[in-house]
């Protein structure tokens, strides 16, 4: 066995438990934020998503799911992403809370009328400030190098907790809704 075999099974372990930690402290004192989501998502006549970087990329991911289970879901930035409106939600991720582009668009849905949720570390940054509803990601922000809340690098462990956070969210709707697997696999893409 190589030392970066034995290094990476040992990073596969870190993170796992990292991940599992931070998972686990948002079930315990998050319950209500999350159900307000739920209720947000399921309310809101359209979702728009916006996260910058890794962040974004897991909502991305997040998106895709929602719209599996037929709700009407737009990627922000996206060349065929509508103008938001009273009535829609603004999904957004940001580790620190004050990402300028991403501020920036939740200042503008607010201005529109739309509801915002944040998935932050911060729950007294900007962007939560300007959200109707908070969710707190216990992890460090990606200019946190000081190892005491993830011995990974930058914003990792927030990346990954919003991608695990969007699957659960999901997963609680898909459970709520009663839709099965096969009423669910026709809305999966087929121009792949």
């Amino acid at each position: 066995m190589t030392t970066s075999q034995t290094e990476s099974a040992a990073a596969l372990d870190r993170i796992s438990d990292e991940v599992r930690r931070a998972l686990a402290e948002i079930a315990d004192t998050q319950e209500p934020a999350l159900a307000q989501l739920e209720d947000a998502l399921l309310s809101a006549d359209r979702v728009f998503v916006l996260g910058a970087g890794r962040s974004g990329i897991a909502l991305q991911m997040t998106a895709m799911r929602l719209m599996h289970l037929g709700l009407t879901v737009h990627v922000a930035g996206e060349t065929t992403t509508p103008a938001i409106a009273a009535g829609d939600l603004l999904l957004t991720a940001s580790g620190s809370g004050t990402t300028g582009g991403v501020v920036r668009a939740a200042t503008t849905a607010r201005d529109a009328g739309a509801t915002i949720a944040a998935i932050t570390t911060d729950p007294a940054s900007t962007l939560a400030d300007l959200a109707h509803l908070v969710v707190r990601v216990p992890a460090a922000g990606k200019l946190d190098r000081s190892g005491s809340a993830s011995a990974q690098y930058a914003g990792s462990l927030f990346e990954q907790t919003v991608a695990l956070l969007g699957d659960a969210v999901f997963d609680g709707l898909w459970r709520r809704d009663g839709t099965t697997a096969d009423e669910i696999w026709p809305r999966h893409a087929n121009l792949e």
